[in-house]
């Protein structure tokens, strides 16, 4: 049981490191150019909010999010958050590119949630503080809603992130 206590507990701590992915490459045009194509091409697509913001460093940061039209549409659509960086190189034709892909807070915390509320009951069971069976099957199930919430979430989150680099790359490629 400790060990399995231990798993969960190190899996946990992974989640924020799960939450976040990184996807960097180079682009054979300015920031300029290639801040126009993103715009052009997501600023128009219906459902998104598309954020372009320039530095005064020749640096351009942009924000690509799901528009949640209706408050139970956060559970389905607006999980991930694309955070990205245009960054000039010391050639004036070539451009870094990076992009951070990021679960949203809401949905990091209703896994969190489900989690330390069964793991809260089944630490209570084996302190001695509570001797029902209820409370192992309360306990029990969170836990389990919990990790079958993470595990399908984490799929999402994989499914998103590829589908944001298919798009970004035949935006970039035209």
């Amino acid at each position: 049981m400790h060990s399995v206590l231990a798993y969960i507990t190190k899996s946990l701590l992974n989640i924020k490191d799960n939450a976040m992915k990184r996807w960097n490459f180079k682009v054979d045009d300015n920031p300029n150019e290639i801040s126009k194509k993103l715009e052009s091409a997501l600023g128009t697509i219906q459902g998104t909010v598309f954020n372009l913001s320039r530095d005064k460093n020749s640096v351009v940061t942009f924000k690509v999010r799901k528009r949640v039209l209706y408050a139970w549409y956060m559970v389905f659509q607006n999980w991930t958050i694309v955070n990205g960086k245009l960054l000039k190189t010391d050639n004036d034709n070539k451009t870094n590119v990076e992009i951070n892909f990021t679960q949203h807070f809401l949905i990091v915390l209703i896994i969190f949630t489900h989690i330390l509320l069964g793991l809260s009951f089944l630490i209570a069971i084996i302190s001695g503080k509570s001797n029902g069976t209820s409370t192992y099957v309360i306990g029990g199930i969170l836990l389990v809603i919990g990790i079958i919430l993470w595990i399908a979430i984490q799929k999402k989150f994989e499914k998103d992130i590829k589908n944001y680099k298919t798009l970004i790359s035949e935006i970039l490629e035209t």
